[in-house]
Order: structure tokens, then sequence, then C-alpha cells
């Protein structure tokens, strides 16, 4: 997502400076790009990354301690002086606050509302290139591997949360606004795996909402909390879905600018970089 925004705001000729824990490896972004160090587990270094900056997008990552770092990025901004502070959360969070890492997006959320600081928040959807790290499994097995269940999910391209992002950051009419980011279709796992049949050329099969089979798997490539945190939210995606209202869409294309993209046009992009269709 950062990489995307980036490009974005360059492409608007805006001074852009990325924070990252790693600037000799080129952090987030492209050429034309400031990279600066901050850790926001390590609040001293926020000063020199914020000094002189009027304008922050916060995205926190997953961590288990994500709630505090999203309030020291918080404090970071107020004291730095900056102007508006736009914070990614989740699409409808405060309807779904059990997993671990929503509940730091509501708590986020509260500090960035009680800092003075002028905000926006970008709600999205759960993202289509999650699929991306699927390759393997659909590619060599024929499976997708991805628990969420047949309720729905308005799941949403990251290309749009960018173009949201970046309004959110440029314009000021959105200050003070929570802005759902979903995509058009309702999409289940199963009608999923089809598409992906479809443009792969070969069969996809979903490989079932059972949580523990998941978790089991899961574990071998990740670490227990995050897998834990995980199998919360795939229950809830399960139980209740994660799908967008009309209110939720037209709040979309309002902060998007355009209709937003689909997710057989996503897969058809992505079978054709694979080199298989």
């Amino acid at each position: 997502m950062g990489t995307q925004l980036v490009s974005r705001l360059l492409e608007r000729d805006c001074d852009v400076r990325v924070m990252t824990r790693s600037p000799e490896n080129g952090g987030n972004g492209r050429p034309g790009a400031e990279r600066v160090y901050g850790d926001l587990t390590e609040p001293e270094s926020l000063n020199a990354a914020f000094d002189g900056v009027d304008r922050v997008y916060l995205l926190t990552p997953l961590d288990p301690d994500e709630a505090e770092m999203g309030r020291a990025g918080v404090r970071a901004a107020r004291e730095a002086g900056v102007e508006r502070l736009v914070f990614q959360s989740v699409h409808n969070v405060h309807d779904h606050p059990e997993p671990p890492h929503f509940r730091s997006k509501i708590e986020i959320e509260e500090a960035v509302r009680e800092s003075g600081v002028a905000w926006t928040f970008i709600c999205p959807n759960s993202f289509f290139q999650n699929d991306l790290r699927l390759k393997e499994p659909m590619l060599q097995h024929g499976v997708y591997p991805h628990p969420f269940g047949s309720a729905g999910a308005s799941r949403v391209d990251v290309r749009d949360i960018a173009d949201a992002a970046a309004a959110a950051l440029l314009d000021p009419d959105h200050e003070g606004k929570s802005y759902p980011v979903a995509g058009p279709d309702v999409l289940t796992a199963e009608g999923t795996a089809a598409i992906w049949g479809r443009h792969l050329g070969r069969e996809i099969r979903y490989t079932g909402d059972d949580l523990d089979v998941w978790a089991a798997e899961a574990r071998k490539m990740i670490p227990g909390w995050l897998v834990e945190d995980l199998v919360i939210m795939y229950g809830v995606f399960q139980d209740r879905g994660l799908i967008a209202s009309e209110e939720d869409l037209r709040l979309t294309r309002e902060i998007v600018g355009h209709d937003p993209r689909s997710f057989d046009k996503f897969a058809a992009e992505t079978a054709k970089e694979w080199g298989v269709g």
C-alpha cells in the first residue's frame, strides 16, 4: 500500500518522506521520496522523522503492540505540529471488535480523535492483493486456502486504497470523516476460487472453512500470536461477513474518485503477470 500511495503523491509533485525501519534498503516508495529512519516502537526515533512534516499517513503493522505503536505515532504527529493525520483503519471495525488487530485499530482511532490534529480515517475491506501469497498453492496444487467462508466480503484493490489515501491527504474537504473503502462485489471463498480457476485455466478448489486445519498449516509459516489473531478474524468473516452497504459504496466512490476495481479484473491482470491462463 505504501508504495502505491507514494507513487500517487509524487505524481502530484508532493514532497514525500517515507518513514522506514530500513532506509538503507529503500523502504517503501520509489526514487524521488526522501527516506528516513523511524520505528513506532522507538518513540525517540520519531522526532526527526516527523520534523517539518505537515501531513501524515499512519499505517500500523500487525503486531501484538500495534495499539501502543499507533498511539506513539499519534503523539509524535501532535508534538511535531502535523496539520493533518490520516489513519488506515478497517471497514466496519466497530461492528467486529473481536480480532486483536481490529481492537487495536479502534484504540488508535480514539487516540487520533483525542489528539486535536485534523484527521481522516480510511477503512478498507480485505485486500485483493492478499491472494498474491497464494500463487504457489493455486498454481502447483490447485487449491485456494483462504478461509473467509461464504457469508461474503466486499474485498478491495490496494490501488483503490491508495487513491483514497492520496485524496484524504490532499483534500481538506475530507477532514473529520471516516471512509469505508470497499470493492463492488460481494465475494465468497468458493466464488473467489472459481474466479481464479477461470483466469488461471485450471480447476482451483477451495480448501474449506475448517480453521483448525488452516491454523495447523499457518503455524509452519507465521508466529503463533498472529495465527490466533487471524483465526478470530476468519471466524468473524465466516459468521457475519464483511459486506459493504450501498452507502459504503457511495462513500468509496467519493473518496476514491472513481468506481472501485473488480476482483475479476484483478485476477485477470494477475494471471497475465504470472504468465498463465
